[in-house]
């Protein structure tokens, strides 16, 4: 069998052809693997969750009232979130989006209630 001699360079620029597809693609074409991909929707979800639910915990701070708001407010900063998670304003939420959700709503409620917290 004869191959005709077109055949060899013509490979060759297949491979190379895809090859520099590839390489275009991964790094100015926006193409990222199955893992990265998953990462980044997690990702996404985990921040649309936090967004969805904080105003739910802040209003749950709201309903707790002026001295529960103070007892937020002394609290460290590092420590706000897990007495958010004791005082069950983020009970409704899956475990795996509690502790983001209630960093969140601790950082709000101390914000936006931070003057009636200081009154009481």
């Amino acid at each position: 069998m004869n191959i005709p001699a077109w055949v060899g360079p013509g490979a060759w620029g297949v491979v190379g052809g895809a090859a520099a597809a590839m390489i275009v693609g991964f790094a100015w074409g926006g193409w990222v693997t199955g893992a990265t991909a998953e990462g980044m929707a997690a990702s996404r979800a985990k921040a649309a969750v936090v967004t969805v639910y904080t105003p739910v915990c802040v209003e749950n701070a709201k309903e707790a009232g002026a001295s529960q708001l103070a007892l937020l407010k002394a609290e460290n900063s590092w420590a706000r979130g897990d007495f958010i998670v004791k005082a069950g304003w983020v009970n409704g939420i899956d475990e795996k989006y509690r502790g983001a959700v209630a960093e969140a709503c601790a950082a709000k409620a101390v914000d936006t209630m931070g003057g009636s917290a200081s009154s009481s």
